[in-house]
């Protein structure tokens, strides 16, 4: 059984598929009916107005409706396209068991408990005829699909087969009032519109299902007996041909397969098996654990099957479908009706070879999986899952070409999967001892190799090559050298696609398409939701895939897209230009036609042939947004320009590709304010000044337009400005007009007519105009503002600007290939005969000279301030040319050079330079990136507080830029600042950043550390430490021997923060003698400087012999005594060992045991002895206790405790 869907559910009484549409109705016990798509396993809708079970459904054949039955005695008509119920069939007095449509009439059976079975009319909405006959609950009742017949089974222990042969002529075609008397007589006193022909009587106990062969005069019936019985009729009568005996419980359906001589049945026993119609025998027997099976349903035109259980229900199929097939050069080999057949494909002829063996077993999927072919020596593998895996070689004569009639004798073998590594060499998988055995052609064993992963299929993967596939990954193996070439990881993989030239591979999984080149270096993988089934590479080196319904196509660098929709699956077998060669599921060729223009388009984009690109845009019909949207989103919007007449779309790419001659025509057209804005935001960007005057101007912005002509320069027409201010009596604007212009008595006259006199009186003051000053004054009597005593004024005017003028200089750039090609497209032949007759100008012409740019536009727009305020003419006038229709001529290709100009593609930031392939914090810091920076420290050293860093990483940034002012109206300019810089260096070249910390600069700080521990400073110490610790993640060295010392400082640094928090929190608890011993005790035991260990132990020994732990003094003094002490320390570590040897106990037992082998717990400070269990910090490598796993590393402050981590990364050494 091969299951192709499966849902979990209340359990499901009533199943039926779409004839068309991937599509199950799914009725439950719960009385809720669900649709189904099992071609993309989603739940479409679900239907729920029953009240109780719900274990009758049916799909009508052609109309959008579908039939339930239910416990509640109705029958419920629903049209699928408006989600609802259209009408209710009332009649039946008991649960209602099946319902089903007729396939030609508008009618639907019914059967119910109620002993009767129904004919209804669905179009009249009327019951037209009641079989009454049954003498217990009616189970089922179907429709023959030819014939007028009905058959039902009932508990009663019959089958019934009805004849509504009457029923048909009287509703169908009641011709005369004769026969409509006859009609009304059967209404009033009951009719024989549907009469018993047979009652078939065998089962002993009550028949659960009933069903008519498709196109054989046969039934079959399932029933309480648990048996399975199978009928034959005639026009006569009808008798049982013989019983199927296996199931353990109740048959509750049972049915003939629509293309196979088998019968399916299923039983409360939570089996189905599969029965030889012929043989009579049971062929398979598929197991469920705990779920009872109800119901079957049976594709009207798929080899599908579907079965409803106690939890749910499965699709599935019973055998595969995939023709086995080898492609062989121009030539197809396949297996169809147990013949091999070759077919070729520039001939389109069909031949058959040679016969394939038929297995003798009676179990389903038998038939060959994979085919391998050795077109040297005309032999073939055949490959069958036959006793778990076999396979047959055959020699196929040459003579035998063409006739298929010479029958030969197989060599067989066992083997998971057997394929051709060589011209007379095949390798067979022996899966139980996990090797491949290569064989010769006579099937004698010459080598034996050990697989080198443990794998379930093999496939050729070029000569002595074998490719092994494992459940998820797939490796090469070359069968001489016995090396691994290529290892991958894959979903489980099902076919393998090798490319012509042996370079590219794909790798198809149920639902993914890895691809991937001759070594396994992967290049990319799609997901799709549909299932995979073939594919095959194109000349263009395009992979075209099929899906369960289109043909894809798949680019080298993973773009995909569909070429076509497809009725029915297919498994392609060669692509060669725009045709598809293919084989569908009943092995037949066929020639599919396509379009390949948009992926041979895409490829060239992606291999940057623009000069197909240019002919394919001059000569094909591309269009559509799907390929406007891809060229936005690869970076050619100048290119998708050219397939664009929206002029809002044609706006926007123009915007993109910074197009702002195309940009102004579109906005012309559009003639909205929001485009003339974004218009003028682009060109201001580009620096084209005149252009964000007109866009300005076009939507009457004068804010705007006054900066602008402020940072260009250009008084005079701030001064018209100024006056157009004045005639819409713009107070504010007038104001600001007066500022920017730095016109004193403008802007007291402005305050002196809005009423602000003490405003005017200060302004004319301050500026030394004495005689507006002293009238103001006469005006404003008392009320004389004062000004400010020792204050000094300054001037408000604005700063000259540097240069006066238009646009910015711009760089002299080449036009692009597309720019110039497309824009020529629109060309004359007389003018290209004329500008090849001046071939001199044409030279100069090449280049852009960026005084050039809108030179015309400038002329045009001297009279804009005018215009404005005239108010009546709205900005420039820019003319469209009309140019002569496009002319091809040879000479295109020669002169596709313009004098338009092509802004240059901006330049990579340096910042994103330093980033772009460093691994190391520090660098990314410096270049401003700290979310990629935290991100790496995480990856490296599991750090998860970036508090204590922050003040590092600011540095950092700062320190690797410097900032120049270059004049008072410009931004000012960032300089990266970049390690080991020189004159000679090349532009184009960045070095790494010039980081503010370095290695050099921890010495100095470890040095100030130690001086602090030396003198007690045990607080300055530990900031001192823990500063150590906080910089090293940022810190970048050159050398793998200094990020080794790196390393060494960490963990330097961890020991004392360690220590020196022992000996801090030591002091806080005076009070408690034996916990101050211990931490004494634990302080020694840190991997210290001599010195320091030295005083550490001299006040463990003093601490604990003032407590009366003799013994642990004594140890304490013997240790000293090891470290060669100066001799006052010596001394009086002698004198307390010979006090201690006098009296060797200990007062206070103490959670200290010097002999066994201990690290202390960076947080509880509790010895961890050998052998028991603990966590470590991954950075400082601090351990502590279990249960702190996942908290904060009190040591560093920054890492999280027992997080994985890669390792620190501090110098570009360890990167390579």
């Amino acid at each position: 059984m091969l299951t192709k869907f499966e849902t979990k559910s209340n359990r499901v009484k009533g199943l039926s598929f779409h004839s068309k549409r991937p599509w199950i109705l799914a009725s439950l016990h719960s009385g809720v009916i669900q649709l189904w798509d099992y071609r993309m396993g989603t739940l479409i809708d679900r239907f729920d107005e029953h009240d109780g079970p719900v274990r009758g459904v049916h799909f009508h054949k052609t109309q959008p409706l579908f039939v339930s039955g239910g416990d509640d005695y109705k029958i419920k008509v629903w049209n699928y396209k408006m989600h609802r119920c259209l009408f209710t069939l009332l009649g039946h007095l008991d649960y209602i068991r099946t319902v089903q449509f007729h396939n030609e009439y508008p009618w639907i059976v019914s059967a119910s408990d109620d002993q009767t079975i129904r004919i209804w009319n669905w179009q009249s909405r009327t019951c037209i005829s009641v079989l009454t006959g049954h003498n217990h609950y009616v189970m089922c009742a179907s429709f023959h699909p030819k014939e007028d017949l009905v058959v039902s089974a009932s508990l009663d222990q019959t089958v019934r087969v009805w004849d509504i042969g009457a029923l048909r002529k009287k509703t169908v075609s009641p011709a005369d009032d004769i026969l409509r008397l006859t009609q009304m007589n059967t209404e009033l006193f009951g009719g024989v519109d549907a009469v018993v022909k047979y009652v078939l009587e065998g089962h002993d106990r009550g028949v659960n299902w009933a069903a008519f062969h498709p196109s054989l005069p046969l039934i079959v019936s399932g029933a309480d007996d648990r048996q399975v019985k199978l009928w034959r009729m005639n026009d006569t009568k009808a008798w049982e041909v013989d019983t199927l005996r296996g199931h353990t419980n109740n048959v509750s359906c049972v049915m003939f397969h629509a293309r196979q001589d088998i019968i399916v049945s299923n039983s409360e026993d939570k089996s189905i098996r599969v029965w030889d119609v012929t043989k009579r025998t049971g062929v398979q027997t598929f197991r469920r654990e705990h779920d009872r099976f109800w119901i079957l349903a049976a594709h009207p035109e798929m080899n599908l099957l579907a079965a409803g259980h106690d939890s749910g229900m499965i699709v599935f199929k019973l055998e595969r479908e995939r023709p086995a097939f080898a492609v062989s050069g121009d030539s197809l080999y396949y297996i169809k009706d147990r013949f091999l057949r070759c077919y070729e494909f520039s001939s389109q002829k069909d031949n058959q070879v040679i016969p394939i063996r038929r297995p003798g077993s009676t179990s389903l999927n038998q038939s060959p999986r994979t085919l391998s072919y050795s077109p040297t020596e005309n032999a073939l593998l055949v490959c069958s899952d036959v006793e778990g895996g076999s396979y047959e070689l055959y020699i196929v004569p040459k003579d035998s070409m063409g006739r298929g009639d010479t029958s030969q004798e197989a060599k067989r073998g066992v083997g998971g999967s057997a394929v051709f590594v060589a011209r007379n060499r095949f390798a067979v998988l022996d899966k139980s001892n996990n090797q491949a055995l290569v064989k010769n052609l006579k099937n004698e064993v010459v080598k034996k190799s050990i697989l080198p992963i443990a794998a379930d299929a093999i496939y050729y993967a070029g000569t002595g090559n074998l490719l092994c596939r494992a459940e998820d990954r797939v490796v090469i193996f070359d069968l001489q050298q016995r090396t691994i070439i290529g290892d991958l990881q894959t979903p489980f993989i099902k076919y393998v696609v090798w490319s012509n030239d042996m370079e590219s591979v794909a790798l198809l999984s149920k639902h993914a398409i890895v691809i991937a080149n001759k070594k396994l270096l992967h290049r990319c993988t799609l997901h799709e939701t549909i299932r995979v089934k073939s594919g095959a590479w194109d000349d263009n080196g395009v992979f075209i895939y099929t899906t369960l319904n289109h043909i894809k196509y798949c680019l080298p660098n993973g773009d995909s897209g569909i070429i076509r929709t497809l009725d029915v699956p297919i498994y392609i077998t060669k692509v060669s230009g725009n045709t598809i060669n293919c084989l569908d599921r009943d092995g037949k060729n066929r020639v599919i036609a396509i379009d390949a223009t948009e992926y041979v388009f895409k490829l060239s984009l992606l291999r940057k042939r623009y000069d197909h690109v240019m002919s394919m845009i001059r000569n094909s019909q591309l269009c559509g947004q799907a390929v406007i949207a891809y060229l936005q989103q690869k970076g050619f919007p100048e290119v998708a320009l050219h397939f664009v007449r929206d002029e809002k779309t044609r706006f926007n790419l123009a915007l993109e590709s910074g197009n702002i001659q195309i940009a102004v025509a579109s906005a012309k057209e559009i003639d909205e304010k929001d485009h003339w804005y974004r218009l003028g935001v682009e060109a201001l960007r580009q620096g084209n000044a005149s252009i964000v005057e007109y866009a300005y101007q076009r939507t009457k912005n004068f804010e705007r337009l006054s900066f602008l002509y402020l940072i260009t320069g250009n008084m005079d027409k701030l001064s018209k400005m100024l006056r157009i201010a004045e005639i819409k009596n713009d107070v504010m604007g007038q104001f600001h007009n007066a500022l920017y212009l730095g016109d004193i008595h403008e802007r007291v006259k402005i305050l002196e007519n809005s009423g602000h006199l003490p405003l005017a009186y200060v302004t004319a003051a301050i500026h030394g105009l004495t005689e507006v000053t002293e009238r103001l004054a006469v005006e404003l009597g008392d009320n004389v503002p004062s000004l400010p005593e020792g204050k000094k004024a300054s001037l408000l005017i604005p700063p000259p600007p540097i240069s006066c003028g238009g646009d910015w200089p711009l760089l002299r750039v080449m036009k692009g290939i597309f720019e110039g090609g497309l824009d020529n497209t629109g060309r004359g032949g007389d003018e290209e005969e004329e500008e090849a007759a001046v071939a001199d100008w044409g030279e100069d012409l090449d280049i852009v000279e960026s005084s050039g740019q809108n030179g015309h536009v400038d002329a045009e727009v001297e009279g804009g301030g005018e215009q404005e305020e005239k108010s009546e003419e709205g900005g420039w006038d820019l003319e469209d040319l009309e140019l002569p229709p496009e002319v091809e001529s040879a000479n295109a290709s020669t002169n596709v050079r313009s004098t338009v100009f092509v802004a240059p593609t901006p330049g990579m930031p340096v910042s994103q330079i330093w980033t772009q392939k460093s691994s190391l914090a520090g660098e990314h810091a410096a270049a401003g990136n700290f979310d990629t920076a935290m991100r790496l420290l995480s990856r490296q050293l599991g750090i998860k507080n970036f508090a204590p860093l922050k003040p590092f990483f600011l540095d950092l940034h700062m320190g690797s830029h410097s900032y120049l002012r270059a004049f008072a109206s410009a931004p000012v300019v960032p300089i990266a600042v970049e390690k080991g810089w020189s004159e000679s260096a090349s532009p184009n070249v960045r070095a790494p950043p010039q980081l503010v910390y370095r290695f050099s600069m921890l010495d100095d700080k470890l040095r100030s550390a130690y001086k602090a521990t030396t003198e007690g400073k045990f607080t300055e110490a530990l900031r001192l430490f823990l500063n150590i610790l906080h910089i090293i993640p940022v810190v970048v060295v050159d050398s793998r021997r200094d990020a080794d010392e790196v390393k060494e400082l960490i963990v330097i640094a961890k020991e004392y923060v360690l220590g020196l928090r022992m000996e801090v929190r030591r002091r806080e608890v005076r009070d408690d003698l034996k916990k101050q011993q211990e931490l004494a005790a634990y302080f020694t035991h840190c991997n210290l400087q001599r010195i320091h260990l030295r005083l550490a132990l001299m006040t463990a020994m003093g601490a604990c012999f003032k407590g009366g732990n003799y013994i642990t003094a004594a140890n304490f003094a013997r240790r000293i005594l090891e470290t060669d002490p100066p001799a006052n320390q010596a001394t009086k570590a002698r004198q307390l060992l010979q006090a201690c040897e006098r009296n060797m106990k200990d007062a206070n037992e103490l959670n200290y045991d010097f002999r066994n082998p201990f690290v202390v717990c960076g947080a509880t400070f509790v010895p961890i002895y050998r052998g028991q269990k603990d966590v470590a910090c991954p950075y400082c490598m601090a351990r502590f206790v279990p249960v702190l796993e996942g908290q904060l590393c009190p040591i560093c402050d920054l890492a999280m405790v027992g997080s994985d981590a890669s390792g620190l990364l501090c110098s570009p050494s360890q990167v390579r």
